[in-house]
């Protein structure tokens, strides 16, 4: 295994757990948009719809993926720009 890649397992997870609030936090004012009543519903919400249900699930997967990815990348970046070589 590279030197450069195991240099960045711990900078990875400490950005996993960053990604992770940060989408946390996107995905609660985006939902904001769609249903002003608060929070996001949890498939077992008895009093929510399928089609809200689905929506939010979506929406929530979309935004975590979107923002794993950028994260990741930036990660990638400054590891290359630090140690001269991709972390991947």
């Amino acid at each position: 295994m590279k030197a450069g890649k195991v240099a960045y397992k711990p900078v990875g997870l400490a950005l996993g757990a960053v990604s992770g609030l940060v989408a946390g936090t996107l995905f609660k004012q985006a939902w904001k948009v769609f249903d002003d009543s608060g929070d996001a519903p949890d498939a077992t919400d008895e009093d929510r719809t399928w089609k809200e249900v689905l929506i939010a699930a979506a929406l929530q997967g979309a935004i975590f993926a979107a923002v794993k990815a950028a994260v990741d990348r930036a990660g990638a970046t400054a590891t290359r720009r630090v140690t001269g070589t991709w972390p991947g």
